[in-house]
């Protein structure tokens, strides 16, 4: 049997930064996706976990226009992502000859209600704004305003994914040779109460719900498709190298919790370290050469 790969597509797989949210642009960029996704499905079974800030954001949005209807909260925006989102990566896959069934599962996540995210939000959701709307919106809203980059975006709790709900349903999947596409958004998140479990307000890291996914799976490997071809040491100055095999100590560095790369470098981390298995972080479009071993970052023991 063909053996497991847990891919983690970041936000700029499905819309690139700066494109208008619209269902053309997303098509676009899902195409690129499918045809990546097309070549690993011939020599693995491969499990896809999607970003969803901006989709979130621009639903959360809309939520605001009818003032008469109080707004959904954000577990339920996520589960809507993960269904608009899983169709679109299943229509696009659908049309390439010689695909394997693909089934998109909409997947809970159990976090801690007690998670310190609560606290501090710093998860970025929705289109970016300038500097200069933050009074506005913190004033229009009660929105966390945070920067990134030249810009500055709505955050929200991020708390740290503890077991998926849905594991078994996507094993049932992958024993039947599907591409899954699952835990879009990091997954619905939700904490265990009396009666079963309820919804948060939070947005959890698709990264790090990759990894716990790709645990929990037994996957043989974790594959981290940014926009970056590899983590770099000295990034942004002359000096910059790209790692090209690492062991997590030496990654460990770039895990903090305020860098871009941190939640990746965390998640591959963690699942090097539980399984023995290797993983990567790389470009989307390098994908099949990443595992190669001919581009991006190996993380390995």
């Amino acid at each position: 049997m063909k053996k497991v790969l847990v891919i983690a597509l970041g936000g700029n797989a499905l819309l690139q930064r700066g494109e208008v949210l619209s269902a053309e642009n997303q098509y676009k960029n899902i195409a690129l996706v499918a045809e990546v996704v097309a070549t690993l499905s011939r020599d693995y079974r491969v499990v896809i976990v999607h970003g969803n800030g901006p989709q979130v954001g621009l639903l959360a949005l809309q939520n605001l226009a009818y003032p008469a209807a109080p707004p959904y909260p954000l577990d339920i925006l996520v589960a809507e992502t993960q269904g608009m989102l899983g169709y679109m990566i299943t229509q696009k896959l659908g049309h390439i000859a010689g695909m394997p069934p693909v089934s998109t599962l909409l997947t809970r996540v159990e976090v801690h209600g007690d998670d310190p995210a609560f606290q501090t939000p710093g998860k970025y959701i929705g289109p970016v704004y300038s500097p200069e709307q933050e009074a506005e919106l913190r004033e229009q809203y009660g929105w966390q305003m945070k920067q990134d980059g030249q810009y500055i975006r709505r955050v929200v709790a991020s708390p740290r994914p503890q077991r998926v709900l849905d594991v078994e349903g996507i094993k049932g999947l992958l024993a039947l040779d599907h591409v899954v596409v699952c835990a879009g958004g990091g997954g619905m998140p939700v904490v265990q109460v009396t009666e079963g479990y309820c919804g948060v307000e939070a947005v959890i890291d698709k990264d790090l719900t990759a990894s716990r996914l790709a645990v929990e799976l037994g996957a043989e490997h974790l594959m981290i498709l940014t926009d970056a071809d590899a983590v770099y040491q000295g990034w942004g100055t002359p000096q910059a190298r790209a790692l090209e095999d690492v062991t997590p100590m030496q990654l460990r560095p770039f895990a903090a919790p305020d860098g871009a790369m941190g939640p990746k470098a965390e998640a591959v981390i963690e699942f090097v370290e539980q399984t023995g298995n290797v993983a990567w972080i790389g470009a989307l479009k390098d994908a099949p050469a990443i595992l190669a071993g001919k581009k991006g970052t190996r993380v390995h023991l």
